[in-house]
């Protein structure tokens, strides 16, 4: 009798250094389940290999050119809800993790641990699961064990957010309806949002919050290809 040869899982890798890429697809080459259906550089790039190549699972730096892995993410998550994705990231997974899980992410890894754990992250999620590292699941944990009060930024929706980190950035909202293609009154309600949850009443009270809490460090990677250095 003839064996019928499993398919096996198709994942679009994107990352803007190509060595990283490089790295990640040799990881995968090494996997009898998985194959690497298609690679990108930058945002828009990943757009076109998705909708080309209708992959089983993505997996994303949140730093790249053209639209940033958040924007991404936000665009996946309209046009195809169901569709995994896996966010790389240099900041540690309990600094934000949780942000991305909120915009929708099913995986989220370090990426200074993504060799030992992206084979099982992408195995999960293709089965319907979310992936959570040991280190976010013990702090998830810890949290709920302690009852722990969110913070202020901790209630916000993930595209108010990423508006409070461009505002901490010091863009105006003019600058934030461009770069975010949207229009300059959805930028204000969202901002106003921002300020009625975290009850404030200026955008300098915004900024000395995010360097209190040390968020730009974190936000950074969110408008890596917005910002100017």
């Amino acid at each position: 009798m003839e064996k019928i040869e499993k398919k096996k899982i198709e994942v679009v890798i994107a990352d803007d250094h190509v060595y990283v890429r490089k790295g990640l697809i040799q990881i995968i080459a090494e996997t009898p389940d998985i194959a690497v259906a298609g690679e990108a550089g930058d945002g828009n790039e990943l757009l076109d290999q998705i909708r080309k190549l209708d992959p089983d699972a993505v997996v994303m730096d949140i730093a790249m050119p053209g639209k940033s892995g958040w924007d991404v993410i936000v665009q996946l998550k309209s046009e195809r809800p169901k569709l995994p994705v896996i966010i790389l990231s240099v900041s540690p997974e309990e600094d934000y993790g949780t942000q991305f899980f909120k915009a929708g992410a099913s995986g989220y890894l370090n990426k200074t641990s993504a060799p030992e754990q992206l084979v099982e992250a992408i195995r999960t999620v293709v089965k319907g699961g979310l992936f959570v590292s040991p280190v976010l699941a013990e702090k998830m944990a810890f949290d709920l064990m302690k009852n722990t009060k969110k913070l202020p930024h901790e209630i916000l929706s993930p595209r108010e957010f990423q508006i409070l980190c461009m505002i901490a950035s010091g863009n105006t909202v003019r600058e934030i309806a461009e770069q975010l293609s949207v229009s300059i009154p959805t930028i204000s309600t969202h901002r106003a949002r921002i300020l009625r949850k975290m009850k404030m009443d200026s955008n300098a009270k915004l900024v000395n919050y995010a360097f209190k809490y040390k968020l730009l460090s974190y936000c950074l990677p969110l408008f890596y290809s917005w910002a100017s250095f």
